[in-house]
């Protein structure tokens, strides 16, 4: 060896031990493992927030004891309130002249009478003294509606089509009349309820009877959810699917009580249309 390659020899430092070499080696990992990390984009973050805040508030709606919102309730429609809209949708629909009489039939204990009038006023009475026959009326029966004893056919065509506008109409009659405030709603119940069975009302003023009718708040369906309660126990039976009447109580008193005879019989009224007169 010359004297350089003696000098390189010197100067070159000998290979280190492996144990250097493997702390080395560690080192290096741990340092690349603490090195910040690529960041996120944004929108990837956004979703793992509002997936983590979705997460929460199911393991919160979860916890015993924790208040959940109220629903917003759909409160029920009384079923004699169903009844009478069915009924007011099918009056309303019928065609004006669907019968040529309008059969009304009034029950009382034993007692049994029937009209038949026609749209122009004409009437037919039966009962027992009539010995089965329809026989013609000397004059048309006066109509009773907001006060008035001499309401006549072409009045109630004359009526309005509008429930709250046909209620107002009968109220106003009564206040003219000097009907106590307190006893209207009666009377103007009462003669909705002609409207709808004893009186041959047009097509459009038995549906805003009907529609009247199921707006007051005090009627409501009977426990059998067959027809309509009445305030003061009256009874008011409607087939929904024709719109007419059957063996309702329906005349009330001025307590608003369903009338009755001396024996405490309560008057079961009827009604249809039809196109014949009992022979």
């Amino acid at each position: 060896m010359n004297d350089l390659q003696t000098l390189r020899a010197a100067l070159t430092p000998a290979d280190p031990a492996q144990d250097v070499v493997d702390r080395s080696r560690h080192r290096l990992q741990n340092r690349m493992l603490a090195a910040p990390r690529r960041r996120v984009r944004p929108l990837a973050i956004g979703i793992g927030l509002v997936a983590a805040a979705a997460a929460a508030a199911v393991v919160v709606a979860t916890l015993p004891g924790t208040p959940t919102p109220p629903s917003q309730a759909v409160a029920p429609v009384d079923p004699g309130r169903q009844i009478l809209l069915a009924a007011a949708t099918v009056a309303e629909r019928t065609p004006a002249g669907t019968g040529k009489y309008w059969h009304s039939t009034t029950k009382v204990g034993k007692e049994t009478w029937e009209y038949w009038t026609t749209a122009d006023g004409h009437e037919w009475y039966r009962d027992a003294k009539t010995h089965g026959k329809a026989v013609p009326q000397p004059r048309p029966r006066p109509i009773r509606l907001n006060g008035d004893d001499d309401v006549t056919i072409s009045g109630i065509l004359a009526l309005p089509a509008d429930p709250a506008a046909l209620r107002n109409w009968l109220n106003e009659g009564l206040k003219r009349h000097g009907v106590p405030a307190n006893q209207r709603d009666t009377f103007v119940l009462q003669s909705l309820i002609d409207l709808v069975s004893v009186v041959p009302s047009p097509p459009a003023v038995r549906a805003a009877a009907f529609r009247a009718i199921a707006a007051d708040p005090a009627v409501h369906a009977t426990p059998d959810g067959k027809g309509v309660q009445l305030p003061g126990g009256g009874r008011l039976v409607v087939d929904p699917a024709t719109g007419q009447v059957d063996g309702s109580s329906v005349f009330l008193g001025p307590d608003g009580k369903p009338a009755t005879d001396t024996k405490g019989h309560p008057y079961a009224v009827s009604a249809e249309w039809t196109d014949d007169l009992p022979k």
